[in-house]
């Protein structure tokens, strides 16, 4: 099959490796030229995937048409605030397109399969998201994942292609659930990374977690999601591991913010964007916009938007009022 990949960063390189070890013809197309020459030249992304070698069949391309004349399928994975912008080169495309990034889009509440629906309006679409850090896919770390689409045929295909030994794709037909399960944990994930900043032991982290699968299954009920796809990979699973683990970009952003360093410092000095960020602001409007009580994001809101102290947010969801667990 022939494949376009857009966006070289870690997560869009790893699965282009993936696609190209598996036999497809890939080519990867990025918004920096400069990281594409590095992976002609070298064979290498150092910038994202430092140490992991990339298949000499794969292709790069700095121009995203000549990109995707030919796919029979596209994989997104740029940033969210991009995603609008380079999807507008999809209006004619008649494949699959399968989202692999994690957002909500501000000014209108949509979710990046919300934006494609409008921007490739002939495309058969699907969105793949659970616990998945870049680097450890890239090394044959075993992974779950899973492809969500409201057509059965196109999950299974998009199944079939990723699936290999060490990558399992499970399918599902609940896209909007998978796709907020997969953003909105980045919001909690920041929160989960200023309870490590602020010397938090792990019953504050456990506590966070489990309210805050509640919160966003709340949530994402209240847009029409499934509730049950936030005890799954791209719910529970994907929340877990990215507020545990030392490779989150989105828990070690929200450690810094934890101790107390500026977040116009932090995100100057990020290799990468730390989806959370933006995320929050959309949740936050979401919340609002549908009627949902989310105490948790909010306050993540308040510390990123409003300059509430990071402590002074813990005292405020500690001192609410007491109630039933739900």
């Amino acid at each position: 099959m022939k494949i376009t990949v857009l966006g070289a960063g870690a997560w869009g390189t790893a699965l282009a490796r993936l696609l190209a070890q598996s036999g497809h013809a890939v080519t990867l197309w990025d918004f920096f030229p400069e990281t594409l020459t590095q992976i002609q030249r070298t064979g290498h992304n150092e910038r994202y995937l430092p140490g992991i070698a990339l298949p000499s069949s794969l292709r790069v391309q700095p121009d995203a048409d000549a990109a995707l004349a030919g796919a029979d399928l596209v994989v997104v994975a740029i940033v969210s605030k991009a995603f609008r912008e380079v999807t507008r080169h999809l209006a004619s495309f008649r494949g699959c397109v399968v989202s692999v990034t994690k957002g909500i889009e501000y000014e209108t509440g949509l979710t990046m399969s919300g934006i494609l629906a409008a921007n490739a309006p002939h495309a058969r679409l699907a969105a793949m998201s659970g616990p998945t850090f870049a680097l450890e896919v890239a090394r044959g770390v075993p992974t779950a994942i899973v492809a969500a689409s409201a057509d059965a045929t196109t999950a299974q295909t998009v199944q079939a292609l990723f699936h290999r030994a060490s990558f399992r794709v499970y399918t599902s037909a609940d896209v909007l659930g998978v796709e907020l399960g997969g953003a909105l944990k980045n919001v909690i994930a920041i929160a989960a990374g200023a309870c490590d900043g602020l010397g938090f032991g792990d019953n504050t982290k456990a506590a966070l977690v489990t309210r805050a699968i509640a919160e966003i299954r709340r949530l994402g009920v209240a847009c029409g999601a499934q509730p049950d796809t936030f005890t799954g990979l791209s719910g529970l699973g994907d929340l877990m591991v990215t507020c545990f683990s030392q490779l989150s970009r989105n828990r070690g952003f929200g450690e810094r913010v934890g101790r107390g360093e500026k977040i116009d410092d932090i995100l100057a000095r990020m290799v990468a964007v730390a989806e959370g960020y933006p995320t929050a602001r959309s949740a936050h409007q979401l919340g609002r916009t549908r009627g949902v009580t989310t105490p948790i994001i909010d306050e993540v809101h308040a510390v990123l938007y409003a300059g509430k102290d990071p402590g002074e947010a813990v005292r405020a969801l500690m001192g609410r009022e007491t109630k039933a667990e739900d």
